[in-house]
């Protein structure tokens, strides 16, 4: 597959690396700016608190 899409940009083997590093990174920022925001909430790892206490257990000595 990207073989056939390196084929098909258009000019010098330079230009072709050049263009495709552009769109690759197009590509990420596209990801980063938009996509992974998007679907943020609705994945299972977004709880930030490690080791929180449990309700009525013992005080975190970290915090004391």
């Amino acid at each position: 597959m990207y073989a056939w899409l390196f084929r098909r940009l258009p000019g010098p083997l330079w230009v072709r690396i050049l263009v495709a590093l552009v769109l690759l990174a197009a590509v990420v920022a596209v990801l980063f700016a938009w996509v992974f925001p998007a679907i943020a909430p609705f994945m299972p790892f977004n709880d930030g608190l490690v080791g929180a206490p449990e309700p009525g257990g013992a005080p975190d000595p970290a915090t004391a």
